[in-house]
Formats: structure tokens, C-alpha cells, sequence
């Protein structure tokens, strides 16, 4: 590490060594917290890292306000991999790098109290994902001395769980709440960004006869995007004799704003008011707009960070440039307004902005 000014260079070694804790965690085969030990290893990795990459370009990575470096306990307050990621990355919010990154980031507050063993499966390919960008920046940032692979060897592996996350939920609904994040998530980014390995690592382990040579490896990793065009037309005829269980459905369980509409009104006992004489619904489009806003579950239409939500009560769809919301904020809705003074005060909140956003 010569060459590193003192404090990239710490950090560097921080990271390694947690990347390497990490790995050895998941591949203990007497550890059932496989995927929680290793995703808070590995989030302290990138985020010692990517402090070791600015401390490397001369840039210090504290938390500021008012002009001045925040300080606790003496120390400065560095930034969290969140902050890191927007200053890395900076305008790329569609990376996948970075989206693999920011599926952990929650993940981990999620789960690391919690002994999961049964999401093992579900989010492996993440997980390898993970791992193998990290060995990418750290070669491209620090050079290929740095790498963790001549560390590390292909794990011994048995037939992993078939089970997929809506059996999961089957089998231990305390786990609901961790599943779901997990499918809102996916739900939100691209499809470019949920094919790119960079993303999930998704592979086939197929036994095949012996090598003839013997000096062959037994397992070699194949980039699907060096193969010729011959390559990848024959690996798609084994994709395609493949069966998945678990087929992947975009806004699973998010519901139009129309249809929480209908659900509220309907949960409320059906209120009518009257408007020019004539009796119409009372919770409509209009009023679920100033809900959303009253309770900060969403951002107002055109913000730059639309992403920025409640997942628990409303998700942003990437792809379509929308919103979708869950059962969980038509319930808190129903329940919420059921007091007609909280019902008076959400109606006539916000009136004169109600007919551009109503989604």
C-alpha cells in the first residue's frame, strides 16, 4: 500500500478485512445468520472503501454543516454508504452497482436483528453481486494487487432451498415484512438494471462428465457478455430448459390510487357529500392527494427525488413514472378517517392544489 496517503490506507485494509469476515460468515456451514452477518460486514466493506477512495483523491468524507466538519465523540462524523453512493455516483442514479448497493442498504436495518435463514436463496444472487463489484472497484480505484479473489476459493455447496418468497411468507409470516420489502424493491428499478450481473449475479451450476484434461478447473465463472453470438444461443437453450418456480411480477401488490380510493370510500361507509346539488363520494381523488401529502408518504409530482417514499404505504415505479400503493395505506387511510374531525381537516387542507396531482 505504499504510495496511499495514512488514512486510505486504513480504510483499505477496514475494507478488505471486512469483505473477507463477510465471505467467511456466509460460507460457515454451521451459521444460520448467513445473510445478516454478511450483508452488515459488507456494507461496512463498501463504506470503507469508498472512504479509502476519497481519502485517496484528497477529499475528506465528514459530514459538514454550517461550513464546518460535524464531530461525535471527538471523531468526525463520516459519511454512511447512502451519502457515499451520491457522491460517487452522483447524477447515475439507474447504476446498478449502485442499485445493488441501495437494495442493502435497508436490507440490512431490516434483517440484521432478525435470523432469516430461509431468505438465503432468495437473495443470493444480490448477494454475489455484492461481493463481485466490490473486487471490480477495488481493482479499478487501487489496482489488481488489492483483489480479494486469489483470497478466496468457490464455496462447497449443496443443493440450495427451491423455496420461493411467497412460501417463505407461508412458512413464517414474521418474515412478511422483510419479503416485502424485497419485492418492492425489485418492482422499482428497470429491467436494464435487474438483467445487468452488476446487479444479481445469476448463474447455472450444471454437472457435467469429467474434463478430459486434467488440468482443467472444475468450476470457471463464464461472463455472459464475452461469449459470441453462437455461445449465447446455445446457453439459451439451456436457460430454456430450466423451470423457475418463482416467477418475478412487477408492482406485486401495489394498488392504483383510484382503487385506494374505492377502498377507503367503501371502508368508510360509503360518505356523500353534496356539490351543485348533486351527491357524490366524499373520499375521492382529490382528498387522497391531500392524504398523501398530510402524511408525507410520497413526494409532490416533479420532484427529483421521486424514489424518496414510505415503501410501507407507497412505492415509485421507475419504469412507468408513476405511483402504486399498498393495502397497508388504504387500511391506515380507513382507519385514520374514521374521526370525523381528522376527516374535516384532511378535506379542507390544500384545496387549491388538488386538481394537477391526484394520483
Amino acid at each position: 500500500m505504499r504510495g496511499l496517503p495514512r488514512k486510505a490506507k486504513g480504510a483499505l485494509e477496514k475494507a478488505r478485512d471486512s469483505a473477507l469476515l463477510a465471505v467467511e460468515v456466509y460460507n460457515k456451514p454451521a451459521v444460520k445468520f448467513k445473510s445478516g452477518g454478511y450483508i452488515t460486514l459488507m456494507v461496512i466493506a463498501w463504506t470503507a472503501l469508498f472512504h479509502a477512495i476519497f481519502f485517496k483523491k484528497k477529499r475528506k468524507p465528514f459530514r459538514k454543516e454550517h461550513g464546518r466538519f460535524l464531530r461525535i465523540e471527538n471523531d468526525f462524523m463520516h459519511w454512511e454508504l447512502a451519502e457515499c453512493l451520491s457522491q460517487y455516483f452522483k447524477t447515475d442514479t439507474g447504476n446498478p452497482m449502485r442499485k445493488n448497493l441501495e437494495f442493502f442498504i435497508p436490507l440490512r436495518n431490516r434483517i440484521e436483528h432478525r435470523s432469516m435463514p430461509e431468505l438465503d436463496a432468495s437473495i443470493f444472487g444480490e448477494c454475489q453481486a455484492m461481493l463481485l463489484n466490490f473486487d471490480e472497484m477495488l481493482e479499478k480505484e487501487f489496482g489488481a494487487r488489492y483483489c480479494l479473489r486469489e483470497c478466496l476459493s468457490f464455496s462447497l455447496q449443496l443443493f440450495p432451498s427451491s423455496e420461493s418468497l411467497v412460501d417463505t411468507v407461508k412458512h413464517k409470516p414474521e418474515s412478511k415484512p422483510v419479503v416485502e420489502f424485497i419485492q418492492r424493491f425489485r418492482s422499482t428499478i428497470s429491467p436494464e438494471v435487474t438483467a445487468s450481473g452488476k446487479y444479481s449475479f445469476k448463474a447455472f451450476l450444471i454437472q457435467v462428465a469429467n474434463h478430459r484434461s486434467e488440468n482443467a478447473l472444475p468450476v470457471q465463472f463464464v461472463h455472459y457478455d464475452r461469449l459470441s453470438d453462437e455461445e449465447k444461443k446455445q446457453l439459451g437453450h439451456v436457460v430454456a430448459m430450466v423451470k423457475f418456480k418463482e416467477v418475478p411480477v412487477a408492482n406485486l401488490n401495489s394498488i392504483r390510487a383510484g382503487d385506494v380510493v374505492k377502498k377507503v370510500q367503501t371502508g368508510l361507509g360509503n360518505p356523500k357529500i353534496d356539490r351543485g346539488g348533486k351527491s357524490v363520494d366524499r373520499f375521492n381523488l382529490a382528498v387522497h392527494a391531500r392524504c398523501w401529502k398530510r402524511f408525507k408518504v410520497r413526494p409532490s409530482s416533479g420532484s427529483n427525488a421521486p424514489q424518496e417514499t414510505n415503501w410501507k404505504y407507497c412505492i415509485y415505479d421507475l419504469r412507468h413514472d408513476d405511483y402504486g400503493y399498498t393495502q397497508a395505506w388504504a387500511d391506515f387511510l380507513i382507519e385514520k378517517l374514521k374521526d370525523p374531525a381528522e376527516f374535516d381537516a384532511v378535506c379542507k387542507s390544500g384545496q387549491a392544489g388538488d386538481a394537477s396531482q391526484t394520483t
